[in-house]
């Protein structure tokens, strides 16, 4: 059974201030230990939008508009969108309905 949105945004939230690297929490997917998290944003106002998924079975979800924890991972906006490092993985997009 796939994870509903909410259930993959309670995830996020309970992750969202774990230190960058390996978050120790399930995916609420499959259950295994490989969410990963990318933020996109403005590096100055650590406001951006962020991709969360999981590295097993390569689903996740989309936050727009959020706060930038200090230490992630981020991709700066200001730079075109095929130059942005660390590239992020295609995985299925669980949308809110």
């Amino acid at each position: 059974m796939t994870a509903t949105y909410d259930q993959w945004l309670e995830t996020y939230s309970d992750a969202f201030d774990a230190s960058p690297g390996r978050i120790g929490i399930a995916c609420p997917n499959c259950g295994h230990f490989c969410l990963q998290r990318i933020f996109t944003g403005d590096l100055d106002r650590l406001v951006g939008y962020c991709h969360f998924w999981c590295d097993n079975c390569r689903t996740g979800i989309f936050v727009g508009r959020t706060d930038i924890p200090e230490g992630a991972v981020i991709r700066d906006i200001h730079v075109p969108e095929n130059e942005r490092v660390p590239r992020i993985p295609s995985y299925r997009l669980i949308q809110d309905l």
